[in-house]
């Protein structure tokens, strides 16, 4: 019997019957035993590796709760970690751990070995736990701010880098650029912003809704940064009077990213910001958007039905798009034609006619949705309703049959009947095409690693009870932030919504055919069951999702 047989016997992570069953799985396919065990379902991968490190006589460690020591895992240059899959994690006495993927790659040692200057001692760890780990902890601020520098160097001594050399792939300029996108990629940020100031060039990352200053760049690199930004933007360098937009497809890690390009003149020079428009990362499962059953349930009767105006409403950024998207994505069968017009198209679903805006052809909003009319949809997506002859539009096609669904800038859910009053769309035809009002904004989640429970003090224990609408009793204790290595010490990890599903009743639209003030069309849609973003996050911090401070951050 072999060591691995032994060891998983002696901990009873299988039976007799299950590592027979996996032994003759080997011997049929060739594999081994470990990659049978999990084929069979005897084990989950994650259990597997520590029970093939054991057999081996190796230690395992979860890098996710591991306490990097940040000096130690600096020693070996980044991109021999990630060449071969390493990375120095902690020191005990005179050795080095160095987590591996792959104990036995001998090379990988041997290229490390220089390096440290020290004995080396491989622990084993999974796979995806050390990407991530390289991810966090071999980052390139400080490849970024030696180029940086370099071009600095440069211009000081006059050798001037004109626009034509930043286009050459290998040129500083173009280097710092994609460090300075594929960092953000790793960091999981959603918008890079490249800050003209007086004496520097700032940059800030946005980082789960929280906006992270990262480091400031030479000023006398400004200029060079935003003209080649502009080049792979397909912007205008010569005009910097007025705002442009453009979109800018990049290869990481060997995954096409989309940006979208803003720039804007400013007194010390052109901001730029630049939105990650990562489609892996879209979440696009209505069952994974951290939906409370009674919100979920008014939802899916909405657009379950066969026409009508479904809006989600919020700021940008709160996720609106996502929400639509993971409707539409319910609902779309190869009996359905559903067409979108969209600015930018975010994310690319199979099966679905998406229509990108042109201003410059002149597809416009308006114009595009009355050709779409003409291609008889059964279901229609409005990226943003942003005037009245788009929402007049749109309203004429969910009163002739069409299912439509679009976003809208307001605060809450009952704000959108006016909004769309204010644009010229007589009541009583609001009244009758708007069936559904989604308001939602994103609070960060905490993390479940090292969140822990405290007592709430009298003030917030009387906020709650303000809101709390629920059967259950207000919880005596609750969580907050703490920080560990796996939330790089924020205290969370990651995003969720909290919803204002409002329903558009018989009664609410009496009320909308009467122009009655948002503040009654709120207090009706209140009694008739809608769950307010206030109450709905309070519902969420009571389950250890997130925190009051976030809550309140977010939510007025």
């Amino acid at each position: 019997m072999s060591a691995l047989e032994q060891t998983l016997l002696s901990r009873g992570l299988v039976s007799r019957a299950q590592l027979d069953q996996a032994v003759r799985q080997q011997t049929l396919d060739g594999v081994t035993l470990g990659q049978a065990l999990v084929s069979t379902g005897a084990l989950r991968e994650e259990q597997l590796i520590p029970v093939l490190a054991e057999a081996a006589g190796l230690r395992f460690v979860d890098v996710d709760m591991y306490t990097v020591d940040g000096a130690v895992a600096s020693l070996v240059p980044a991109p021999i970690c990630r060449h071969h899959l390493v990375l120095p994690i902690g020191r005990e006495g005179d050795t080095v751990l160095l987590a591996m993927a792959e104990p036995g790659n001998i090379v990988a040692l041997d290229d490390v070995r220089p390096y440290l200057g020290l004995s080396v001692t491989p622990v084993v760890v999974e796979r995806t736990a050390l990407e991530r780990a390289l991810k966090r902890w071999l980052r390139s601020d400080s490849e970024i701010d030696s180029i940086g520098q370099s071009i600095d160097s440069s211009a000081r001594e006059e050798k001037k880098v004109t626009i034509a050399e930043s286009v050459v792939e290998d040129s500083p300029v173009m280097r710092w650029v994609h460090l300075l996108i594929s960092q953000a990629i790793h960091d999981g940020c959603s918008d890079i912003h490249l800050e003209p100031e007086e004496h520097d060039l700032r940059v800030r990352y946005r980082i789960d809704g929280v906006l992270h200053e990262m480091q400031n760049a030479p000023k006398s690199i400004q200029s060079q940064v935003i003209s080649r930004t502009k080049i792979l933007a397909d912007i205008d360098i010569a005009e910097r009077r007025k705002p442009q937009d453009g979109r800018i497809t990049i290869e990481v890690d060997r995954v096409p990213v989309d940006l979208r390009v803003a720039t804007l003149p400013t007194v010390w020079g052109e901001k730029v910001v630049m939105r990650i428009l990562n489609s892996a990362a879209v979440e696009v499962d209505l069952r994974k958007l951290s939906f409370s059953d009674a919100s979920f349930t008014r939802f899916k009767e909405s657009y379950g039905r066969p026409y009508g105006m479904i809006l989600a409403t919020g700021p940008t950024g709160s996720g609106k798009s996502t929400t639509l998207y993971a409707a539409i994505r319910e609902i779309s069968r190869p009996e359905v034609n559903i067409i979108t017009i969209e600015d930018p198209v975010e994310y690319r679903m199979p099966g679905i006619n998406q229509i990108q805006v042109n201003p410059k052809a002149g597809l416009t909003f308006a114009s595009a949705l009355r050709s779409i009319l003409r291609a008889d949809p059964d279901v229609v997506l409005v990226g943003e309703i942003r005037d009245g002859e788009t929402a007049k539009i749109a309203v004429e096609a969910a009163l002739t049959g069409h299912l439509v669904f679009s976003t809208l800038h307001t605060n809450d859910a009952p704000s959108a009947v006016t909004r769309l009053t204010e644009m010229g769309i007589e009541p009583f035809l609001v009244a009758s095409a708007l069936d559904c009002v989604i308001a939602q904004r994103l609070t960060r989640r905490l993390c479940d690693r090292c969140r822990e429970l405290y007592t709430p003090s009298d003030a917030e224990v009387e906020m709650m009870r303000t809101d709390w609408v629920f059967r259950e009793a207000l919880p005596t204790q609750l969580y907050r932030p703490k920080g560990c290595s796996s939330c790089a010490n924020t205290g969370f990890r990651g995003r969720m919504a909290v919803h204002e599903v409002m329903t558009v009743s018989k009664e609410l639209e009496h009320l909308t055919a009467l122009r009655k003030p948002t503040r009654d069309l709120n207090e009706l849609a209140r009694e008739q069951g809608m769950i307010s973003l206030r109450q709905d996050g309070w519902a969420k911090v009571a389950q250890g999702m997130t925190s009051v401070e976030e809550l309140l951050r977010v939510v007025a």
